[in-house]
């Protein structure tokens, strides 16, 4: 199980691309923290998320 967002997911496995991609998140407008660390946007296809991850995306908003 991964943990993404303070949830557990079935996503060990997987490229964080690939769970991103299905679950439409769209990346140029979101950061990812994996195990408190900053996932470079250039590393998501050859990142795979593994049993005990934890995953934060946050998404930016725009206001003002």
């Amino acid at each position: 199980m991964v943990r993404i967002n303070g949830a557990d997911v079935l996503a060990a496995g997987k490229s964080l691309a690939a769970y991103l991609d299905e679950n439409d998140f769209p990346r140029a407008r979101i950061a990812v923290e994996r195990n408190g660390e900053i996932v470079p946007k250039a590393k998501y296809e050859e990142t795979i998320l593994v049993d005990g991850d934890k995953i934060e995306i946050v998404s930016f908003v725009g206001g003002g």
